[in-house]
C-alpha cells in the first residue's frame, strides 16, 4: 500500500518533466546521439520519450537517446519476477511514454535499433499508462503558453515596424534620424532580451549536489542523511525557479532485480523525506528513478567502493530564464 501511494504521487509530479523531455526532442534533432552499427546485436534499457507509429525514441541510463524501430515480428512481453507463471504479452500501443523497457535487437543501415524483443514489468506498464494519460493535458497547456508567446512576438514585431515608421517621419519632419534610430535600437534590444529569457526558461544549471549513502540492503535514512536533506531543502527553497533531481543507486551486492528495486526504494525514501519533513512542493521534484548498479562511482570489488555506490544523488537545479 505504501509503495502504491508513492507511485501515485511520482506519476502526477513526474508528468511535466516527461513532457518537457519529449518536446525538447521534437525541437532539437541534434540530441539523437546513440547510433547502432548495421547488423550489430545490442541489449539496452531506458525510458520511452516518444512513440509514433513504429518509431520509439528511447533515453538510456547514460542519458543518450536512441531510435528504436518496431516491426511485425517484435515480441513485447512481461519482464516477470514469478517463475511459476507465463509472461504476459502486450501490444505496440502499450509501449507508451514514461515506460521503462529492456530492448534486444540489431542495428540497421540508418543507425536505428531494430527491436526483436521488448520486455517491461507490469508495475512499469501501469505507471507509464498513468503518466501518459496525464501528460496530454499538460502538453495542451504548454501549447497554449507557446501560442501566447508567439502572439507576444508578433506584437513586438508590429511595434518594431511602428518604430521604424516613426523614425522615417522624424527624419523628414525634424531631421532627427540619429535619435529615432537609437530609440528603435533600444526597443529591439528589449524585444531580444525578452526572447532570450523565454528561450532559457527550460534551461537549468546545477546549483548544488549532495550524496546520501545507505547501509547494505537498506533504504532507511540515517540521522546524518536526514540532516543533509534538511540542508538541501533549506537551500532549495531560497532559490528562484528550482527543481530537485533525485537518482538512486545500489552496489553489486545481491541480484540485478533486487538492486533495481532497492535503488528505487532509496530514491523514494529521499523524495518522501523532502516532501514531508523538508516541505518541498512535489511539483519541484522531477521524476525520480532507480538505476540499480549502473553508473558506479567506485570499484564494486572493494568494500569501500561498494559502500560509496550505495547512494542517492540529489541535485538542486535552477532555471536560467527565471534567475537572469
Amino acid at each position: 500500500m505504501k509503495n502504491t501511494s508513492i507511485l501515485k504521487f511520482l506519476v502526477v509530479f513526474g508528468c511535466l518533466t516527461l513532457t518537457t523531455s519529449a518536446m525538447a526532442y521534437q525541437n532539437d534533432s541534434r540530441k539523437m546521439q546513440s547510433q547502432v552499427a548495421s547488423g550489430q546485436k545490442m541489449k539496452v534499457t531506458g525510458l520511452v520519450l516518444k512513440h509514433d507509429g513504429n518509431n520509439v525514441i528511447l533515453r538510456d541510463t547514460k542519458g543518450s537517446e536512441m531510435n528504436v524501430q518496431l516491426s511485425g515480428s517484435t515480441q513485447i512481453v512481461e519482464k516477470k519476477g514469478n517463475p511459476f507463471r507465463g509472461s504476459r504479452h502486450y501490444t505496440p500501443d502499450q509501449v507508451v511514454r514514461g515506460l521503462y523497457i529492456e530492448v534486444e535487437g540489431h542495428g540497421d543501415t540508418s543507425g536505428a535499433l531494430i527491436a526483436e524483443k521488448i520486455r517491461f514489468t507490469d508495475d512499469s506498464e501501469r505507471v507509464a499508462q498513468s503518466i501518459d494519460s496525464t501528460v496530454v493535458p499538460v502538453e495542451n497547456r504548454v501549447g497554449v503558453a507557446e501560442n501566447r508567446l508567439t502572439e507576444a512576438e508578433q506584437n513586438a514585431q508590429r511595434l518594431s515596424g511602428q518604430v521604424n515608421e516613426l523614425t522615417e517621419v522624424a527624419n523628414l519632419a525634424k531631421g532627427g534620424a540619429a535619435q529615432a534610430q537609437k530609440t528603435a535600437d533600444e526597443a529591439m534590444a528589449g524585444v531580444n532580451k525578452a526572447n532570450e529569457r523565454i528561450e532559457s526558461l527550460d534551461d537549468y544549471q546545477e546549483k548544488n549536489t549532495s550524496t546520501i549513502n545507505f547501509k547494505v540492503g537498506s533504504a532507511v535514512l540515517s540521522a546524518e542523511a536526514k540532516e543533509a536533506l534538511d540542508q538541501i531543502a533549506s537551500q532549495a527553497k531560497s532559490e528562484k525557479g528550482f527543481v530537485i533531481e533525485v537518482r538512486g543507486f545500489a552496489s553489486s551486492d545481491g541480484s540485478e532485480s533486487l538492486n533495481d528495486r532497492l535503488s528505487e526504494r532509496r530514491a523514494d525514501a529521499v523524495v518522501k523525506y523532502l516532501a514531508k519533513q523538508g516541505e518541498v512542493p512535489l511539483r519541484r521534484i522531477v521524476l525520480p528513478f532507480g538505476y540499480g548498479t549502473a553508473m558506479p562511482v567506485a570499484d564494486n570489488s572493494t568494500r569501500d567502493g561498494r559502500k560509496q555506490n550505495r547512494r542517492v544523488e540529489v541535485k538542486i537545479m535552477v532555471s536560467k530564464g527565471l534567475t537572469s
